[in-house]
């Protein structure tokens, strides 16, 4: 298509050059509305589930590698810093009460606005990095429970 312009542009043609592949847009638009085409299914769904059976191993080499990293940093005495244990994360991310349909998508950005490492002080965003990263798994294993469990 880019040729085709290209070639039009260099020929002067002031109408603009017509596509050599035609494209309709509705056309795709009612195939993909029709349920003839499967976005997901349960292929998807059990590979989902089987990335989450390695989550314990996942955290603990997560929060090893956080320690060490953070072992090290600067921070001021009067400067409470932001938890890194996942229990404190996943109270934040309010996943320790139960919710009737959560929005994990809806969690995962509020957390990502006050938590990410682009919007934190310079020295904290090593800290920020990590937590972003708990929550993310946090985030990630509780729609793997909400799936399973409404599979049953």
């Amino acid at each position: 298509m880019l040729d085709d312009l290209i070639v039009a542009s260099e020929k002067g043609e002031d109408e603009g050059a017509r596509p050599s592949i035609p494209f309709d847009y509705l056309s795709v638009a009612d195939e993909l509305h029709s349920g003839r085409i499967k976005v997901a299914g349960e292929s998807v769904a059990a590979e989902y589930r089987e990335q989450g059976a390695d989550l314990a191993a996942e955290f603990a080499a997560l929060l090893d590698r956080a320690k060490l990293t953070l072992a090290g940093e600067e921070h001021w005495p009067e400067e409470k810093l932001p938890p890194i244990d996942p229990e404190a994360i996943a109270g934040e991310l309010g996943l320790d009460r139960p919710a009737k349909n959560p929005d994990f998508g809806r969690i995962r950005r509020n957390f990502a606005f006050a938590n990410h490492p682009d919007r934190v002080a310079p020295h904290l965003r090593q800290r920020a990095m990590i937590r972003m990263q708990v929550a993310n798994m946090l985030i990630d294993e509780a729609k793997r429970r909400a799936l399973a469990g409404a599979r049953r």
